[in-house]
């Protein structure tokens, strides 16, 4: 009886489970992160401006947006391509049929002479660039049916 109370066992908790799951953790974060900022492409210097506030973060704004990049010569920044006129007409018409193909998968009657997309679209053209080369890519989204927009500056301190 003597010897069950004097016992020199301890018990130490295995942490090997516990670090895998932060590492699982970490990389989704990090993996999460990299896709969130792909939308952004670097090589634009947003022009600035006093009066510019943040795009509304309503969550249904924010799953509905296309985020279009416009280089300082006018043409559209598509990952590491860029996109000439013709080219982000035809990018343009494809996200516009991505839209369209959504709402009637979600059982969304539309009509595409009557009826305009609910996508919010979000242009970053650099500073530099024209205001033709800015309408044309506006005019395109709206020959598709984009009708909301917003766009996008540098707040100036």
């Amino acid at each position: 009886m003597s010897g069950a109370a004097i016992s020199k066992e301890k018990a130490e908790p295995n942490l090997t489970p516990l670090l895998d799951i932060v590492f699982q953790l970490i990389t989704f974060f990090m993996l999460v992160i990299n896709f969130a900022n792909d939308n952004y492409d670097q090589r634009i210097n947003l022009p600035d401006a006093g009066s510019a506030r943040p795009v509304e973060d309503d969550s249904r704004i924010a799953q509905d947006r296309l985020v279009l990049n416009v280089d300082s010569e006018g043409r559209m920044l598509k990952g590491d391509r860029i996109l000439g006129i013709d080219e982000a007409a035809q990018a343009i018409r494809h996200e516009a049929d991505l839209v369209k193909l959504g709402l009637r998968t979600s059982g969304v009657k539309f009509d595409s002479a009557v009826d305009t997309l609910p996508t919010t679209i979000i242009l970053r053209a650099d500073k530099e660039t024209t205001f033709g080369a800015v309408l044309g890519i506006i005019k395109a989204c709206q020959s598709q049916g984009f009708r909301k927009f917003a766009l996008k500056a540098m707040i100036r301190s």
